[in-house]
Formats: C-alpha cells, sequence, structure tokens
C-alpha cells in the first residue's frame, strides 16, 4: 500500500509564484496540495476545514499578515506544522516567526529539492532552519524562551525524537534498524537524519555519532 500524501495548505499573495510553486510540488510523488490562500484570514478559516499535515505559508501576506495567521492558525491547532517561505531574512522576523511557533523557515529561490526536503521534514515533526536562522536561534537561546521544539543549547537543539535517532545512530544502526525500532518509515528516518546532520553541521553519519558523543548529546549507554 503506498503511503499517504502529505496534504498541504499552499498560502502566498503572488498568484503567479503560487501557480508555479503548487505545479511544482504536485510533481513531486506523495505531495498534494489540498487547499490555497492569498490572505491569512482565508488560511486561518481553510484550516478548519482540511486535513492538513502542513502549512507552506509566506510572511508578507495582505489582511492580518503572515505572522498574525501563524500565531491564529497554533492557536487552533497546535500540532499542525507550519513552514514559513519567504524572502525576507530579518533577525527580528525569525525570532517573531519562533516565538508564533512555526516549525521551519525556508527562503524563497532555495532549489526545488531543498524546498521539497524542507516540507518533508516539517510534515514528518522535525523542524527545519536554514544557516541564517539556526545562528541567529543559538545567538539567542540564552536570552529568549522560545517555543521551537528544543530543549536547551547544549543540545544543538535536536528535538526529542531527533535524540532517539542520533543514539541509535551512533550505536551503529541502520536507518531500516531504526525505522523498525522506532516503529516509523525509513523515509521519516532519512528526513530525520537530514536534519541532524544539517543541526550538527556535519556531512555524515559518523561525523554526527562523533560529535554526539564528545558533546553528550545522547545518553551514555553502559556497554
Amino acid at each position: 500500500m503506498p503511503a499517504a500524501s502529505i496534504k498541504i495548505l499552499l498560502v502566498e499573495d503572488d498568484e503567479l509564484f503560487r501557480l508555479g510553486l503548487k505545479t511544482r510540488l504536485e510533481r513531486e510523488p506523495g505531495m498534494e496540495i489540498v487547499a490555497e490562500a492569498e490572505d491569512g484570514e482565508t488560511a486561518v478559516e481553510l484550516a478548519k476545514h482540511y486535513a492538513l499535515n502542513v502549512v507552506v505559508l509566506d510572511i508578507g501576506l495582505p489582511g492580518i499578515g503572515g505572522i498574525e495567521a501563524c500565531r491564529q492558525l497554533k492557536q487552533a491547532q497546535p500540532n499542525l506544522p507550519i513552514l514559513v517561505l519567504t524572502s525576507r531574512t530579518e533577525k527580528s522576523l525569525i525570532l517573531r516567526l519562533i516565538e508564533a511557533g512555526v516549525q521551519g523557515y525556508s527562503q524563497k529561490g532555495v532549489p526545488s529539492e531543498t524546498l521539497i526536503l524542507a516540507i518533508r521534514s516539517v510534515a514528518a515533526g522535525a523542524s527545519w532552519w536554514d544557516s541564517t536562522a539556526t545562528a541567529e536561534i543559538r545567538a539567542n537561546c540564552s536570552h529568549h524562551s522560545t517555543n521551537v521544539d528544543v530543549e536547551d543549547e547544549n543540545n544543538n537543539h535536536l528535538t526529542r525524537r531527533e535524540q532517539e535517532i542520533l543514539t541509535l545512530i551512533a550505536a551503529g544502526k541502520t536507518n531500516q534498524e531504526i525505522a523498525n525500532l522506532l516503529y516509523i518509515t525509513p523515509g521519516t528516518v532519512r528526513v530525520h537524519v537530514h536534519t541532524i546532520l544539517h543541526k550538527l553541521g556535519v556531512s555524515d553519519r559518523t561525523r554526527a555519532a562523533v560529535i554526539a558523543i564528545q558533546k553528550q548529546l545522547i545518553p551514555q549507554v553502559d556497554s
């Protein structure tokens, strides 16, 4: 049986950009644009009527605006993941997005493969912040109480699930073995592994495991 599609609410006021993005995403297996909105109010209303896996949302929206739309979406559905897609990069914006409860941030113009991976990551329950946003999160971690899915600065912003997977990586488990142990799909494991590598700033699993042990990012296991 094929895996269920990722159901997406696409929120973008630029009609041509929205059409191009919709066309590209719907060519991707396992992705479905189930609703579209060009302003925040409509997005909040549509989210009440569709079973969604993720909201892909621009910030520069008319009406209540993108950040307020994020707040209202999260108030109504706290577990609904939101990926912000924007051309804006101000540090103050990133902090406001964190405070609004979004799970990810990607700039417009990134390669489509990167955006698709970001969407899959956020829909799977991981977080996705590009290097600019990650640096800002780290710089402000000790000064701001946020509701990003992180625990403290010492764990490199890994979620609990990412820490579980990193522990199993360090134990030499394959993606299939991790999937079996955690009762998730290998595809979901791959998404989490990519996010872990991105957050730790490494290119392979071995280096991730070494950093995890050196920085004590994972529980010590008695041999």
